[in-house]
């Protein structure tokens, strides 16, 4: 019999697992021997909180992110064809969302392997929750263009997107240079374009607020280096 993919979610940043993460998913993981993740010293960490301090060596990981070869999807799933279950673990939030997971759940879909997503944070459906948008209609793109240039362009056809859709633009950016994002943001759109910003979403310092470009314009305010969500709706 074939193993199981178990897409376990974790915390988005260092507030009591207990609170993100469902009592069912850590007693759950007591189970699990074997783990593909993005960062194997992250996921040591993540599993120490969640109850298996102690057993960390006992455990097997396997790493897979950006700079895993694709190829490496493919050897990993023949544990599960061998009968193991197998847990998938993203940096933050939900595995193969945004995240290199998702090349082993489709090879596990090519070999009928059953894939089980596991309930946690999504940063990116708690910005959207949280923002005041449209929740009917979006579109996540990801991270834009490194060059300003490009950022700035991009953004234009993200805001007419928008604005012909009535479709809520969902995106992210490395944190040092979220600051300079909403620079771009500020100095590119329209003044009654809505922007939400959402940094460390479910942590004690969380800051959500949305705000027309204009009113941006009027706010003093630093994200800095934390995990940030950018939701864009134009009018």
């Amino acid at each position: 019999m074939k193993g199981k993919l178990y897409l376990i979610p974790s915390p988005l940043g260092m507030n009591p697992i207990e609170e993100v993460i469902p009592s069912s998913i850590l007693e759950k993981i007591k189970d699990l021997k074997y783990f593909v993740v993005e960062e194997i010293k992250t996921a040591r960490r993540f599993l120490s909180r969640a109850g298996l301090k102690g057993q960390i060596e006992e455990l097997k990981f396997f790493e897979l992110n950006e700079h895993t070869p694709i190829e490496k999807a493919d050897e990993y799933i023949k544990l599960l064809i061998d009968g193991h279950d197998v847990g998938v673990i993203s940096e933050a939030g939900l595995p193969a969302v945004a995240d290199p997971g998702a090349a082993l759940v489709a090879a596990a879909h090519r070999n009928d392997i059953e894939v089980i997503p596991m309930v946690g944070p999504s940063s990116l459906m708690l910005a959207l929750m949280s923002s005041g948008m449209n929740g009917q209609r979006f579109a996540f793109l990801g991270y834009l263009p490194i060059k300003t240039d490009a950022r700035r362009s991009k953004l234009k056809q993200m805001e007419s997107r928008s604005h012909a859709e009535k479709e809520s633009q969902i995106f992210i950016e490395t944190p040092y240079r979220n600051d300079s994002i909403l620079k771009d943001i500020i100095s590119v759109c329209n003044a009654n374009t809505r922007i939400c910003i959402a940094a460390d979403i479910t942590l004690p310092e969380s800051y959500i607020k949305t705000k027309t470009v204009a009113e941006w314009k009027k706010t003093k305010i630093v994200i800095g280096k934390r995990p940030c969500v950018f939701i864009l709706l134009a009018n």
